[in-house]
């Protein structure tokens, strides 16, 4: 992996126009599923990122055939697989890399009767347990077996058989996994506490369209009538939410006017409203998101005049990604917002880079961080740092383009895990940011 990072000169004001990609964390679900069918399922408006790309490199490498037919759509085909794949070198690599490549085990044991990962990598937020998928497979008929050695996962069952599965946590990627799953198996299954995401909604509605059975989609109780085999059909990911919001974030830090195109407003749940609790002036115009980041904007308080809290929550609740960009955002707003990351518990960790770029941030404990706007009196001075995960790594880019001074960002390739050409697209609207080999 080469070592690269961003040159950012902040303090441009930004305008224009951005048109969202496509949906990270739907993008890798939905490709997961092309391997319940054999038939041709073409997938539209997939995100050109470092994830996706390697997510499609695994199903290639376990023989599905993948037409492409630009950066943003594919048709995959997973007629011919080669279950013998799991034992390579090339695999093991790979998925060691990618978070998302759990999301093969549910179709691969339900269509094939045996799945097998190594531990998987990704954003280093804290505990991400994968007990939820392992617990919601052996309710469902599966043997699971965990090399500690080899730091190995191994699955297998002749014939999956629904039962009632209550969700310990209300997990997207352990519901969807259960989902994909239970939708070959024998018998109903019903999911109880499950996540019911815009992008896990998305899932169900395809596999609807490829031939399951499936009750209760937009809700936490799912009801799964398991089917015999699926058929092919043609899926468009959703605009990606945290990109938006992200987006949102930036043209408050940056005093930017920014139009989001098709943001598909009725899927934001409540990521407007939330951003408009610490002052941001959000409208909009169709399904245009409109941004005009003011000079000035001031953090709500509650109603009984106690300090703002913004927690984050399984959906609808507040979505746990976008907690850093409000926190960035914050920090040049009037007033004061307690941030609550109850659901990773070193995500915060990232604060101190703000606070040496001067924010007025006190980080509380793993989970919380009270943030003190600074009011733009005092604007942020570039320093040298480093990405730690995805969402951090965007919100130290977008302090950083609000900055005065030249800012370095390390390790970027946790950005571009998850946002596709970001410094081409922000450089479009007036950004001063380079990439450098170092």
């Amino acid at each position: 992996m080469s070592n690269q990072a961003f040159i950012v000169q902040g303090g441009n004001k930004l305008n224009g126009t951005l048109v969202p990609q496509g949906a990270k964390n739907e993008a890798l679900q939905i490709i997961s599923a092309v391997l319940l069918s054999a038939e041709k399922i073409r997938i539209n408006n997939i995100p050109d990122i470092l994830d996706v790309r390697k997510l499609i490199s695994l199903l290639k490498g376990l023989g599905v055939v993948i037409d492409k037919h630009d950066d943003h759509s594919y048709t995959f085909q997973a007629n011919n697989i080669d279950l013998e794949y799991f034992a390579s070198k090339d695999y093991l690599d790979n998925a060691k890399r990618i978070r998302g490549s759990v999301m093969l085990m549910g179709p691969l044991l339900a269509r094939f009767g045996k799945a097998f990962l190594p531990k998987p990598g990704g954003d280093k937020i804290g505990r991400r347990r994968l007990d939820t998928h392992f617990y919601g497979f052996k309710v469902l008929g599966a043997e699971f077996k965990y090399d500690a050695d080899e730091d190995n996962f191994f699955l297998a069952a002749d014939k999956l058989k629904g039962a009632y599965i209550h969700m310990e946590e209300i997990s997207v990627t352990g519901t969807a996994n259960i989902v994909m799953a239970a939708v070959l198996a024998e018998g109903v299954t019903t999911i109880y506490n499950a996540a019911c995401e815009p992008y896990l909604q998305q899932l169900c509605s395809m596999l609807v369209r490829m031939g399951a059975k499936i009750d209760g989609i937009g809700s936490n109780l799912l009801t799964i009538t398991g089917v015999n085999s699926l058929n092919g059909t043609e899926h468009r990911c959703l605009p990606d939410m945290i990109e938006i919001g992200s987006f949102i974030g930036l043209a408050a830090m940056t005093e930017s006017k920014i139009r989001i195109k098709d943001v598909q407003q009725k899927m934001l749940g409540n990521i407007p409203s939330t951003f408009r609790k610490i002052g941001l002036d959000i409208q909009f115009e169709g399904d245009d998101l409109l941004i005009d980041g003011s000079e000035q904007y001031e953090i709500q308080n509650f109603i009984d005049g106690s300090i703002l809290t913004v927690y984050d929550a399984p959906w609808p609740g507040f979505t746990p990604d976008l907690m850093s960009i409000l926190l960035v955002a914050a920090t040049q707003a009037k007033g004061s917002v307690l941030i609550h990351q109850k659901m990773f518990e070193s995500r915060l960790f990232f604060v101190d880079k703000l606070i040496d770029m001067g924010a007025q941030i006190i980080l509380c404990d793993p989970h919380r961080a009270t943030v003190i706007g600074l009011e733009r009196r005092f604007p942020l001075k570039g320093i040298t740092m480093s990405s730690p995960d995805i969402r951090a790594g965007v919100s130290l880019l977008i302090a950083a383009l609000s900055a005065e001074g030249k800012s370095t960002i390390h390790n970027i390739h946790q950005i571009d895990r998850g946002y596709q050409d970001i410094e081409g697209r922000l450089k479009k609207l007036g950004a001063d940011l380079e990439r450098v080999e170092l």
